[in-house]
């Protein structure tokens, strides 16, 4: 009888909740992919393997809330990708490239990068529990998503494709970034949350052009275009800081309360995507 259900359960599993798992076990398998390029010391695929999982790591979840194949099984499958595709992927990578051989301590901050990651995973995963979030939590995510972090810690490498790696390769620089992009991780700083952009309509062929242009310079310049993306984000994250305050102002005003002074923010808990 149990296996009849089981057949059953089997028979009926919805082709549309496969197509984004698809996309995520795909995703996973790039950034591993990345590994092998940088024990090969490829070091430019193993970069063009973490972007590619980037690319589609942000593609599963609206293709599935497209084809309404959400899942929680999507979810926790998701969320253990990223840990690995965003978090060990690039602190092994850059150890391999800028620290290998220099001692217990550089293997410390790399651990420390991955740690970080997942605390950053674990927290946003638990925050889609609470049910009654403060208004502006779907605005602004707490701390730097995963993806984006990943790319923060390859901007040194990257600017060496350019610049050369006499100075970008130095051990300390990168065992620096290695540590800040993790505190970034677990802070409590809001960042922009992309779940929430609406495109006037009036703005949606700007938007379009703007977009192919990217691919332009991405596939034209993929190295000084990642870099400028990397230090954009940077300054996104300051003004974050401005919309944030400004945002909870309004609100709370809209609410009748008095703002307190704090600097915190929740993630977004309408979706189970980063």
């Amino acid at each position: 009888m149990s296996g009849l259900k089981r057949r059953r359960r089997l028979h009926g599993f919805s082709v549309n909740r496969l197509i984004p798992n698809a996309i995520t076990l795909m995703a996973l398998c790039s950034g591993l992919s990345a590994i092998r390029a940088a024990l090969e010391s490829n070091w430019k695929l193993a970069v063009i393997g973490i972007v590619v999982a980037m690319i589609l790591d942000g593609l599963d979840g609206p293709v599935a809330r497209l084809m309404k194949g959400t899942s929680e099984f999507g979810a926790q499958l998701d969320s253990l990708a990223d840990f690995v595709n965003f978090g060990v992927v690039p602190s092994l990578v850059i150890y391999l490239w800028a620290m290998d051989g220099t001692g217990g301590l550089a293997w410390a901050v790399s651990l420390f990068f991955a740690v970080c990651c997942g605390m950053r995973l674990a927290r946003f995963n638990t925050s889609l529990l609470d049910e009654n979030p403060p208004p502006w939590a779907s605005k602004f995510f707490t701390g730097i998503p995963a993806p984006c972090g990943a790319g923060l810690v390859l901007i040194p490498v990257v600017l060496s494709f350019e610049l050369g790696d006499d100075i970008l390769r130095s051990s300390i620089l990168n065992g620096v970034v290695l540590v800040a992009v993790g505190a970034l991780f677990v802070s409590t700083i809001p960042t922009y949350s992309s779940k929430r952009i609406r495109i006037p309509r009036r703005y949606v062929g700007l938007v379009l052009l703007g977009f192919a242009v990217c691919i332009m310079f991405l596939y034209s310049t993929p190295w000084v275009f990642l870099s400028v993306a990397g230090v954009g984000y940077l300054v996104s994250i300051i003004l974050a800081q401005f919309s944030y305050q400004a945002t909870r102002k309004k609100m709370l005003a809209q609410e009748g309360k008095e703002p307190e002074d704090t600097n915190t923010s929740s993630d977004d808990t309408t979706s189970k995507k980063e």
